[in-house]
């Protein structure tokens, strides 16, 4: 009995211990990610460089961003495209990322492939946490129905969109 009790408790350590490990090689990662967008100067390229650097540190098969309200002299730029008064009210009403299934959603036609996108994540651009007006959305995509699901946890999904409206906020017309 004794020797069931310690294998489950080595169990329990060994689940930990990979858990930590994955929570660094995490925070690793999101490291890298804001160092390169605190670096990146051309205003113009921030949102590429945010989206394509997001998508190699994390394995995202596709991303993609929209802003409202930039900045004039950024109008031509893909980010700048106009969006829907609908996709700006349904990015206001989000309190958290949306994660799950490709519904037909406006902002997958974004993608390069969209095609091929059956889950997104939608993470609302705000100037600070909380109620403040929306800005923007940042969209990620895959072809795995499961990659993006509701009952996921959407914590990290929050941090992500902090740093990027943070990063993306000096785009904005004021």
């Amino acid at each position: 009995m004794l020797r069931d009790k310690i294998r489950g408790l080595e169990g329990k350590i060994i689940e930990m211990i990979r858990n930590s490990q994955e929570n660094v090689a995490i925070a690793d990662k999101l490291y890298r990610w804001t160092r390169v967008l605190f670096t990146t100067l051309d205003e113009a390229h921030l949102p590429t460089v945010l989206v394509d650097e997001l998508r190699d540190q994390f394995l995202i098969p596709q991303g993609a961003v929209r802003i409202w309200g930039a900045n004039e002299r950024l109008s031509g730029e893909d980010f700048a495209a106009p969006v829907s008064d609908d996709l700006k009210s349904f990015a206001a009403s989000l309190s958290l990322p949306y994660c799950g299934i490709n519904g037909g959603f406006e902002a997958a036609s974004w993608f390069p492939d969209a095609a091929s996108v059956t889950s997104l994540a939608m993470i609302p651009l705000r100037r600070n946490s909380g109620d403040h007006p929306t800005f923007g959305l940042l969209v990620l995509g895959s072809p795995d129905p499961t990659r993006y699901s509701a009952d996921m946890g959407v914590d990290f999904l929050q941090r992500i969109g902090e740093t990027a409206s943070a990063s993306l906020a000096r785009l904005l017309s004021d």
